[in-house]
């Protein structure tokens, strides 16, 4: 658009995100080393509050049997189980900076694509159709990033609004979990409602468990189904069928790339008559209004 020469424009690209994604795993590297040096301190708050807990049980005429009850919920554990999660999400984020590191060649790709369809089919409508799915498929990935930087920001704000430390850290974890949908979510914020439980009880790990919650139904409940939905032609309900269909055939990857492969599948059933009414039926409704539909004599 402003005759930028398009291997300076991939350089700028390619470059930006290097320096971004590098700056970034450093934070959050430091954040969760940090966080892991801090567990013991946290499984002492935990098991303190735990005592707490306990002897205001027994002042109310409840007698729990402490050795039962520190079975079943063991703070050494439950911050364990924590940090491990802290620890696997590391190479889950790394994962994820591989994975946009590929979709900025993707949007570079843009730059030859539409030359080499035109070449590769012309004369024939599959040279649209190609372009058609390329781009929507820039488009969803595009969005889906913006919606998950947004969650990640409005996690990040909330917990330090209430306090809880590393709030950047579990934005950055939000972030890279949203891209896994419903269970993701759910997944990213068991770390920071514990945390908030430990370092500054149970009210606060109310309000962060609130905000998780008013997040997650907001953004990955109204905005996301809607936006990703129709960024590809597919139905809601669609949507969300292939990701529960999908992550269950192929594990987490399959979760990444439900939609794409939904899409796929459309674009074939939209070539081929005797299938177009599948294809109708996985669309988002959108033309049929001007379809014509007048039964045949």
């Amino acid at each position: 658009r402003h005759r930028v020469p398009a291997w300076i424009a991939i350089a700028i690209v390619v470059l930006g995100l290097l320096v971004i994604m590098t700056l970034v795993g450093i934070f959050v590297g430091r954040s969760i080393d940090s966080f892991i040096d801090k567990l013991p301190y946290y499984q002492s708050r935990l098991q303190n509050s735990i005592d707490v807990l306990l002897q205001w049980l027994a002042g109310l005429g409840v007698e729990v049997s402490r050795t039962k009850f520190g079975a079943a919920v063991d703070a050494g554990r439950l911050m364990q189980f924590a940090g491990t999660l802290v620890t696997a999400l590391t190479g889950a984020f790394a994962n994820t900076a591989l994975i946009l590191f590929y979709v900025t060649f993707m949007f570079l790709e843009a730059f030859i694509l539409p030359a080499k369809l035109q070449t590769a089919f012309t004369g024939s409508v599959r040279a649209f159709r190609f372009e058609r799915f390329f781009a929507n498929l820039r488009r969803y990935l595009r969005l889906k990033t913006l919606i998950s930087l947004a969650t990640g920001a409005a996690v990040a704000l909330w917990l330090v609004i209430l306090g809880v430390d590393y709030p950047i850290l579990w934005g950055s974890v939000a972030f890279v979990l949203n891209f896994i949908p419903n269970i993701g979510s759910f997944i990213a914020a068991i770390p920071a409602i514990l945390l908030a439980l430990v370092q500054l009880g149970p009210a606060s790990a109310f309000y962060t468990a609130l905000g998780y919650l008013v997040i997650n139904t907001i953004i990955g409940g109204i905005i996301d189904p809607r936006v990703v939905g129709s960024g590809l032609g597919l139905s809601t309900l669609v949507v969300f069928l292939a990701l529960i269909f999908w992550g269950w055939v192929l594990g987490p990857v399959g979760m990444f790339l439900s939609v794409p492969i939904m899409v796929v599948f459309k674009m074939y059933f939209e070539d081929h008559p005797e299938t177009r009414w599948i294809a109708v039926l996985l669309g988002d409704g959108r033309g049929l209004a001007q379809t014509d539909r007048t039964p045949a004599d």
